[in-house]
């Protein structure tokens, strides 16, 4: 006979929940559930999680009833301890109670030690009603987020005061006090909807929950509202020949802000057409939470001093109101609007009244972190890593020009009106102060470029003056907060100091610059332990720290690209290599993208066979890992076989390409080691093997040295001995 399937519903309703929780408690209530259920001994068939504003829900489908009976075999004592002539023992006696069962139903069962007694258990299972009401107050307890508070005189924590309860089993009543509530909340099947179509609304049976809350205003399956705003914003921007400016972040957010999602379309006064793009639409997208719309075909320029050629006099809002209202609601939106944008027009007049310069010399009233002085002090330091850069990097006379008063004038805005009320728009609207005031456009968009890339998936500065000022920024930083003492842990990193070691490495990889930074660091160390004596600074210890930091940074980066983890290993895996990864982090990428195509075309485990098999042999040997050429460490006069010297001329055609400094030698290389597979061969088996670890030891010391450059040369492309099969 089939088993009765049931639905269980349970909804957690709360106050107005900030929008991230309601998106981001969802992943943690679906695990919660799952194991739970599992650990239980319940089955279903899906669960479903959702939210509004006001409320958390999960649906599970095809509960049992009951949970499925338990049966198992507990091992007892001995037989010879448990039974006495038949009879059982007072310690048999003792574990058939422990376990729930007469002694005579015990039986005894050989074992590898001999026979002991055996007693079946059988656990019945209990009604899925009892379970899920132990089961529910652990699951709202469980649930983790930010800024979580108390309320009344209760204990409870929660992101929001919790006000009721549904939890249901078909049309059942899951019984639960949430007794550290204040006031105390006890499960029931009245829900509520929305707050301007009535609140109580009573859920008759779990599976009637969504059509429910339909009935009172409350759309309640989340991925719905969310396909509802996409297609809306989708249709009416083309309706009004716009595209519109709805990053998934803002999509999410709005979603989490209704329960009745309404489109809403509303206008911008003109006048304000006049403001830099970027202002109109962070205001509107940062702080009103509406959608910007750009003109179809428009070319953004970053630098563009006003919008009128980008932007539409219009924007789309979502509304969680009635339809009746939204006249009105657009109206109070376009007011709201207008009044933000006129603080933004005062503010950006007021910092045009004052140059950039001027500006500059204010930042030494600004303090950057304790001991590290101020943020003038900060461009100062950014200026010295700047030049040093450009004394490095072989750029046009013009770039380092512009580069350097970048570098000069980079932070000028941090002290602006603008920034202080919009923080996201740093360096943005530096950039454009500066090319208003007629600075050459390069170094205005360096300026706005040096804080690329902001975060992962972010773009990088398109500008060489750009990118040498954003790898100051960024090395200024490492050097400057390491010097302090700090360090990024496993769960806190508050100056973004990994992002900062990202940065570095993406600009330099995508520049193709071939940059010494162990040589740089080394040199930035000794001058910073001048600059912050206080700090004593060793200068040695500092650089050879952050060159640790920046090779993590390489392995990383490369591994969140999707490249196999033992081919990053094999190439800037060794702590003891950081020198040669951070000589040119370019090169790195160079190689094991070369290794990334060995594999996929399947010559990479011919290759590793050949390095493998005599490394492990040179390893024996005492030959420097530095020594790429044959000569003078192998002397054919003590070779007795024919394979002997075939492995010489191997070595002595790769030497030329080992030792050469380009980035085609790697692709050479791969070859090289790949053809010389035979002589290995022939070397170790056959006719004309030789044995290396003979007792003869100048003979020993020739044939490991033969190996040993064999090692050596192939270690120029890659640690073979971490790459797996």
């Amino acid at each position: 006979m089939a088993v009765p399937l049931s639905t269980f519903l349970l909804e957690i309703g709360t106050e107005e929940l900030p929008a991230d929780f309601a998106r981001l408690a969802l992943p943690q209530l679906d695990s919660l559930v799952r194991r739970d259920l599992a650990a239980a001994r319940l089955s279903f068939a899906a669960i479903d999680c959702t939210s509004t504003p006001r409320r958390l829900a999960i649906t599970v489908t095809e509960l049992p009833l009951a949970q499925s009976d338990l049966s198992e075999d507990r091992k007892g004592p001995p037989a010879s301890q448990a039974l006495q002539g038949g009879v059982p023992t007072q310690a048999a006696i003792g574990f058939a109670n422990r376990c729930g069962i007469d002694p005579a139903a015990l039986e005894v069962r050989e074992t590898a030690k001999g026979p002991f007694v055996f007693a079946r258990c059988l656990e019945k299972g209990r009604p899925t009603t009892q379970i899920l009401a132990e089961l529910i107050p652990l699951w709202i307890n469980g649930l983790q987020g930010r800024r979580f508070m108390r309320w009344g005189e209760g204990e409870s924590r929660f992101s929001r005061p919790i006000r009721w309860l549904v939890a249901l089993l078909d049309a059942g009543l899951v019984p639960v006090t949430l007794s550290d509530s204040d006031p105390e909340v006890v499960s029931g099947n009245t829900s509520r909807g929305h707050r301007l179509l009535g609140d109580a609304v009573t859920i008759p049976c779990a599976d009637d929950y969504v059509s429910a809350l339909a009935a009172v205003g409350v759309q309640v399956k989340r991925s719905s509202r969310q396909a509802w705003i996409r297609e809306q914003v989708a249709s009416s921007a083309a309706s009004l020949g716009g595209l519109p400016d709805c990053p998934e972040a803002l999509v999410d957010e709005l979603t989490d802000l209704v329960e009745a999602p309404l489109m809403i379309e509303g206008t911008v006064d003109e006048h304000y057409l006049h403001l830099p793009p970027e202002v109109l639409s962070t205001v509107m997208r940062a702080h009103q939470r509406y959608i910007p719309l750009y003109r179809i075909g428009a070319s953004v320029d970053p630098l563009a001093l006003d919008a009128q050629a980008s932007l539409l006099p219009s924007f789309l809002c979502i509304g969680n109101g009635l339809p009746v209202a939204n006249a009105l609601v657009r109206r109070g939106n376009e007011r709201v609007l207008k009044a933000r944008l006129a603080d933004a027009e005062f503010f950006v007049a007021a910092d045009r009244a004052v140059a950039s310069i001027d500006r500059r010399a204010q930042l030494a009233r600004v303090t950057f972190a304790e001991g590290l002085g101020s943020l003038l002090d900060r461009v100062e330091r950014l200026e010295w890593l700047t030049d040093v850069l450009l004394e490095s990097l072989n750029l046009a006379e013009a770039t380092g020009d512009h580069a350097r008063r970048a570098a000069h004038l980079c932070k000028h805005d941090l002290v602006s009106q603008m920034v202080g009320e919009f923080p996201e728009l740093q360096g943005l609207v530096g950039g454009k102060y500066l090319l208003a005031e007629g600075e050459p456009r390069s170094v205005a968009l360096a300026v706005q470029e040096h804080y690329l890339p902001k975060g992962a998936g972010d773009g990088l500065p398109t500008s060489d003056a750009g990118a040498v000022v954003a790898l100051a920024e960024r090395l200024e930083l490492l050097l400057s907060i390491y010097s302090k003492g700090e360090r990024p842990t496993g769960s806190s990193d508050p100056y973004a100091l990994r992002r900062a070691g990202n940065g570095i490495v993406q600009i330099l990889k995508a520049n193709g610059w071939p940059l010494d930074l162990g040589a740089l660091l080394r040199r930035a160390a000794s001058h910073w332990s001048g600059l912050l004596p206080h700090f004593q600074v060793d200068p040695a210890m500092l650089a050879a720290e952050l060159a640790e930091f920046l090779r993590q940074r390489v392995v990383s980066l490369l591994e969140e690209d999707g490249i196999d983890g033992d081919l990053v290993q094999a190439v800037a895996g060794d702590p003891q290599a950081v020198d040669r990864i951070l000589e040119d982090p370019a090169d790195v990428t160079r190689r094991v993208e070369l290794l990334v195509e060995l594999r996929r075309s399947g010559q990479l485990a011919a290759v590793q066979a050949v390095v493998t098999r005599a490394a492990r042999l040179a390893e024996k040997g005492d030959l420097p890992s530095q020594v790429l050429s044959a000569n003078g460490v192998v002397d054919p006069g003590l070779f007795e076989k024919s394979s002997e010297a075939a492995m010489l001329a191997v070595l002595n055609g790769l030497e030329p390409i080992a030792t050469r400094k380009s980035a085609e030698r790697y692709g050479e290389l791969a070859q090289g080691l790949n053809s010389g597979a035979d002589a290995l061969a022939a070397f170790f088996d056959g006719d004309q093997s030789v044995m290396v670890m003979v007792d003869e030891p100048a003979v020993r010391a020739n044939r490991l040295n033969l190996l040993g450059v064999l090692r050596n040369q192939a270690a120029v492309l890659a640690d073979f001995s971490r790459i797996s099969g």
